[in-house]
């Protein structure tokens, strides 16, 4: 029996290499496939054939020979399957249906003016219900939801704290789990932008990253050796929190002084309302913000300078603790890459320990304001195609 059980194992293990290299080289001929996995080329033929059975790939037109008959080529099929998955932020939800690749078929997103978790849920159901019956039929159909969330989270999908949410203790995986029978992840949602962003926002991606959430708050995902870092309890990245003016203003999280009350899109209308720079009949947001530095408005375009430089502020002293290869920023400052990378420029080169400064790249997200969404499809797909063995 344990013969038997150990060959089984080690079959799984071996179609699960098979089937990455696949995903990885797509196109790839039956004996490159041999070649990159070690494996010999009739174990190979016979998983390729098991795979294709089950939907996960298709083959294509002869590819390039190097001599004598031209090899068929085997193609992963990302349309196997799809997943929901949604960037749940303070004031909007933005939820996208992706294939396997991670590739967006279509994107539903809404406004939500109360941050109540009973109103904010209804809404977050509605726009999963919507993806789901636009869902194209497919073998597996939709394989799972996952939803990033600026909040402290679980391993099991608890909510601990969402400060910008005034949500505390709330047991959002289990409440989609009561609607939706399908596989439910919550995860943090920079930890998620910061995945997304290593998955599909590079050819060739950093072995160390931080990826700078900065919208109403601030948090950060942290990729260290290739890999994401969340912590002993998972609750890393928590940066908006760090103090960065001595008895400074108070935060949501009880705390004086700290970095997002400097340098977010909350203190960037909280301080155009001070300064009287939106009028009574404008819309209170960052949008009208930017329209009006378009306008070259220099009241604006000060205060833009003035945050990117609390912003510098942080991003150096997460550079000079972890000298990382690149430092991405995104969510909605992202919109204001222009105005900001000069001053985050210029704090960091002035402020950063010298040899930090060597080979790193500070840029805005290449996912634009989908790397929440692309990296819960990720987290989402990873475990689907994990549980191959069970298929």
């Amino acid at each position: 029996m344990s013969r038997t059980w150990n060959q089984y194992v080690v079959k799984q293990e071996n179609k699960a290499l098979v089937l990455t290299t696949i995903i990885n080289h797509t196109p790839i001929s039956r004996a490159a496939v041999a070649q990159s996995t070690g494996l010999n080329k009739g174990t190979v033929s016979s998983l390729v054939s098991e795979l294709i059975d089950e939907a996960f790939v298709t083959e294509s037109g002869p590819g390039a020979s190097s001599g004598g008959r031209r090899p068929v080529m085997l193609l992963f099929n990302a349309k196997a399957g799809f997943t929901v998955s949604v960037d749940l932020g303070v004031g909007y939800i933005q939820a996208a249906l992706t294939d396997l690749n991670g590739e967006i078929v279509q994107v539903e997103k809404k406004q939500v003016k109360e941050s109540t978790f009973d109103l904010v849920f209804e809404t977050l159901v509605h726009l999963i219900e919507q993806l789901i019956k636009h869902a194209p039929v497919s073998r597996y159909g939709v394989i799972g939801i996952g939803v990033g969330v600026p909040a402290v989270v679980s391993h099991e999908g608890e909510i601990l704290l969402a400060p910008n949410l005034n949500w505390k203790n709330i047991q959002l995986k289990q409440a989609l789990e009561d609607v939706f029978d399908l596989p439910i992840l919550i995860e943090n949602e920079a930890n998620a932008g910061a995945y997304g962003e290593m998955r599909f926002g590079f050819k060739q991606p950093p072995k160390d990253m931080i990826y700078a959430s900065i919208g109403i708050g601030i948090g950060a995902g942290m990729i260290l050796d290739g890999k994401l870092y969340t912590g002993k309890s998972g609750f890393s990245g928590e940066i908006g929190h760090m103090t960065i003016v001595k008895d400074g203003t108070s935060c949501r999280c009880g705390n004086v002084g700290c970095f997002e009350r400097y340098a977010s899109e909350q203190v960037l209308l909280e301080h155009a309302v001070k300064r009287h720079l939106i009028k009574a009949n404008e819309d209170l947001s960052l949008d009208t913000l930017i329209k009006k530095a378009e306008a070259h408005d220099q009241e604006v375009l000060q205060l833009f300078e003035e945050v990117g430089e609390y912003i510098g502020i942080g991003l150096t002293n997460i550079i000079n603790i972890f000298n990382p290869e690149v430092v991405l920023i995104g969510n909605r400052l992202r919109d204001l890459q222009k105005w900001l990378i000069p001053p985050i420029e210029h704090y960091i080169h002035s402020r950063a320990i010298g040899f930090h400064q060597q080979d790193l790249t500070v840029d805005f997200a290449k996912l634009e304001n989908f790397s929440t969404v692309k990296g819960m499809a990720a987290f989402t797909i990873e475990r689907f195609l994990a549980q191959l063995k069970d298929i």
